[in-house]
Order: structure tokens, then C-alpha cells, then sequence
């Protein structure tokens, strides 16, 4: 059983790697703007599911408030350019680490909750984020800030009018979420959080620290949020509470892993290759028309996936959820 298992997360490494080169080099023939954006934002919110699942699906605690450290992590890296000159090379790092601190502060009195208390008081402190930076004038209020145009370069992260390095930077992302939710599977963390989403008091009388557990899961998602929002603003060049902390934020953050598989590799980036594109397209060819429209084609979706494959996405093609073998 050993041996099986280590040949599987061999060929799950090696698949991830011939994937990582295909979109390495195949959005080079892509001319058109609108489908290298609409790739852009697909692996973007492919990476920041996959951070969702870290403490969603594999430790079982329900975040509805990733916004605030998704808009932390851009608020940071953003002031930290325009007010202090560090270049975002250096400042999406330290954006992922205040996401990662933020995460670690908001599990320490909500982790003593547990179920759909947790759940609520995610919600509480998203929107305590958001109506905090919306009226904090330091931060640019509603108003919010505007990245300096620069000359293009990888230090400041910036290209110009070429889309392909954003690309690039987006899916080494990705690939650094998913290499970690392929190594916290196959550790004793893990298998620790898996036992404690699956049995809490199971869990506590195998001597899992259950606090522990969940704070170190939170903290390495929250990070892992926070670079993603950093990387996000830098790609859009402006920032404000609505774009980057509004509670949609938190949802879409989470949708594609629900949509895919929760607790899988693959589920995350299924989900978000499918969400993300409908999302983009009906709001280009809708627009203002078409307000709301995209909310019930989420729902719809996940409708039918909840009916039909309640164990997401990835199920059709043999996916195995939880780390099982």
C-alpha cells in the first residue's frame, strides 16, 4: 500500500509538471487580449482556490471572509510601492505575510467557535474589514489608490501592454499553491487536519492539538490569499475596498474548489477553468444588462454538480478526495 501510494504522488508530480509546461508555452500563440485576461484570471482565482481548500477542504473549516486577506495583501503591497518606494517584487511577499498574520488573528478567538458559528463570524470580520479600509482615508478611503505606471521590469512587476509575463507570474503561483496542498497531503499535518474536519474528538484522542491545527492551516492559506490579492493589484493597477474586499470576493475565492472537489488537488483549478471564464464572458457580453446574471449561473451550477456529482468536478475524471488512495 506504501508503494502504491508513493507511485501516485509521483505520477500526480509529474502530471502537475507536463501541465506546467503546456501553459508555459501554449498562451504564446494567443494574440487576443481578451482571452490571455480571461486565462490570467482563471489561474489567478485557480491559485487562491486552491488556498481556500488548504483550510476549507483539507482542515474542514468554512471561510466566508478571504477577502480581507485577499485586499490586505494588495493593500500592502500597493502602499508599500506608492508610500515607501519597495519595489512589488519584494512587496507581494511581505502583502502575503501580513494576509498570513491576519489569518492567524482571526483564528484565534473565531477557532474557539466551530461549524456554521465559524462560518458566520468569517462573514463579521469580512465586512468589519471592508467598511474599516472603505472609511480609512490613510488607505485611500473609497476612493482607493492608483499603482504608478513604471518602466517594465521584473522588479517592479510590470510589462507594459504585454499580457504573457502576468501569465507567467499567475501560474507560478499556482504552481506554488498546489506543490503545497500536494505536500501537506502526503505530511503528518495533513493527516491531522483531515482527521480533524472528519472527527474532532477522534482527532483530540489520537493527540491531534486541534487549535494548533487549524491555525497553522489558516495561517498558511491566509498567506498564500494575501499574495494572490498582491499579485491582483498589481495586474489591475488600482485598488479600492470594492475591488479588492467586497464579500463577492470571499465566494469566488471559494466557489471553484466547491464547484470542483473539496479536499482534492485537482478540484480548485477544474472549478475555477470552468467559473471564472463563464463569469468573465457573461459580463462582457451582458454588462450592465446582465447584472446578477453570472450570481445565478453560479448557482445553478452548483445545483446540479451538488445533485449529480456532490463530490465536485473532479469525480468525472476518478478523483480522490481527502488525500485517500
Amino acid at each position: 500500500m506504501e508503494n502504491f501510494i508513493t507511485r501516485r504522488r509521483r505520477k500526480e508530480l509529474i502530471v502537475a509538471g507536463l501541465l506546467l509546461a503546456v501553459a508555459v508555452f501554449a498562451p504564446m500563440a494567443i494574440r487576443d487580449v481578451t482571452a490571455l485576461n480571461v486565462i490570467i484570471l482563471s489561474l489567478l482565482f485557480a491559485g487562491l482556490a486552491q488556498a481556500w481548500n488548504i483550510i476549507g477542504g483539507y482542515c474542514g473549516q468554512i471561510s466566508l471572509g478571504h477577502a480581507v486577506y485577499f485586499g490586505m495583501g494588495s493593500y500592502v503591497s500597493t502602499l508599500l510601492y506608492v508610500q515607501a518606494g519597495l519595489p512589488p517584487s519584494a512587496g507581494i511577499f511581505i502583502g502575503g505575510a501580513v494576509g498570513g498574520l491576519a489569518a492567524l488573528l482571526v483564528g484565534w478567538p473565531c477557532f474557539r467557535l466551530s461549524g456554521h458559528y465559524y462560518a458566520i463570524a468569517t462573514v463579521v470580520v469580512g465586512e468589519i474589514g471592508y467598511l474599516l479600509f472603505l472609511n480609512w482615508d490613510y488607505v485611500g478611503g473609497a476612493t482607493g489608490v492608483y499603482i504608478p505606471i513604471a518602466k517594465p521590469s521584473l522588479i517592479n512587476l510590470q510589462f507594459g501592454k504585454d499580457k504573457l509575463p502576468y501569465l507567467h507570474l499567475v501560474l507560478a503561483f499556482v504552481a506554488a499553491t498546489w506543490l503545497a496542498a500536494w505536500l501537506i497531503e502526503g505530511s503528518r499535518w495533513g493527516y491531522a487536519w483531515r482527521a480533524v474536519k472528519d472527527d474532532v474528538v477522534a482527532a483530540r484522542s489520537l493527540g491531534v492539538n486541534i487549535f494548533a491545527s487549524k491555525m497553522a492551516a489558516s495561517a498558511i492559506s491566509g498567506f498564500f490569499t494575501g499574495l494572490g490579492g498582491a499579485i491582483y493589484g498589481l495586474y489591475v493597477g488600482y485598488i479600492d475596498p470594492d475591488s479588492v474586499m467586497a464579500g463577492h470576493f470571499s465566494i469566488l475565492i471559494a466557489l471553484p474548489t466547491v464547484l470542483g472537489g473539496v479536499g482534492t488537488l485537482w478540484g480548485p483549478i477544474l472549478g475555477a477553468a470552468l467559473l471564472i471564464p463563464l463569469k468573465e464572458l457573461s459580463s462582457s457580453y451582458l454588462g450592465g444588462s446582465g447584472r446578477g446574471v453570472d450570481l445565478m449561473l453560479y448557482g445553478a451550477m452548483i445545483i446540479v454538480v451538488a445533485l449529480a456529482r456532490p463530490q465536485g468536478l473532479v469525480s468525472l475524471f476518478g478523483g480522490r478526495k481527502h488525500g485517500a488512495p
